[in-house]
């Protein structure tokens, strides 16, 4: 488990010299300008404009350097409106979604959130900076270590990282505010059920790859009854099991 120190402040005099100490003076100075641009129509053409309209999530993507959590042979396309492999058969999450979720997960400052499948660590990172701590587990010790690492470096706080199996959940910090799955199985994991605190919500992918995926949110009423409710068409990488 691996705890980030510090938080990232939106003042972009504090965000910069942290990339700058990433990628260096030229790939820096290329990130002040070229990076930060393309952040801002990310955010306006792909995201606000398909009917994302949280202004604390439009603000904190358009302040995230998105770039940083994607390999350098990728990276030119870290602002395009698509997928992109991160390695070991896994992908960071078109813009589009990562907006979507982060809004339907209705999220404060006060709430702790658990996600299951850390990848690149993007989507921690955009959770962060909108609750009080994010709990985010990766079954891919690979991309759970440079998760961590790069969640570190970029100085962002309140994120712990875990390398395990999602099913299980985290239950020891539970029960959670809020709950969001980034890979998709295809029944809702039980145990994640129970880690959900009455009142909270968990968004989640559902289904297989091959016969479809429903984004979905399901909401844990007072009583523990669940409500469903299917969202958008998705596909996302599968839920996996240890081996």
């Amino acid at each position: 488990m691996f705890k980030v120190q510090k938080r990232l402040t939106h003042n972009s005099t504090i965000i910069l010299p942290l990339v700058c100490l990433l990628t260096g003076v030229i790939e820096c100075q290329e990130s002040i300008h070229e990076y930060e641009s393309q952040r801002i129509a990310m955010v306006s053409r792909q995201i606000e404009a398909r009917g994302v309209n949280d202004q604390k999530v439009l603000s904190v993507m358009q302040q995230i350097p998105r770039h940083l959590f994607i390999p350098k042979n990728v990276r030119e396309f870290a602002y395009d409106d698509t997928a992109l492999p991160i390695g070991y058969n896994q992908t960071i999450s078109q813009p589009y979604i990562v907006g979507f979720m982060s809004e339907q997960l209705n999220a404060d400052t006060s709430h702790v959130v658990l996600e299951i499948g850390t990848g690149s660590g993007y989507q921690a990172a955009v959770l962060s900076q909108l609750v009080k701590e994010v709990y985010t587990i990766e079954i891919i010790s690979e991309l759970g270590n440079r998760a961590a690492a790069t969640l570190k470096e970029l100085g962002y706080e309140n994120v712990m990282v875990r390398i395990g199996d999602g099913y299980q959940g985290w239950p020891e910090k539970a029960p959670f505010d809020r709950i969001i799955v980034t890979a998709a199985p295809e029944i809702i994991p039980p145990k994640l059920i129970e880690q959900l605190k009455p009142g909270g919500r968990m968004v989640i992918p559902k289904g297989s790859r091959w016969f479809g995926q429903d984004l979905l949110v399901v909401d844990k009423n007072h009583d523990n009854t669940i409500k469903i409710k299917k969202t958008l068409p998705v596909i996302f990488v599968p839920m996996v099991h240890p081996d």
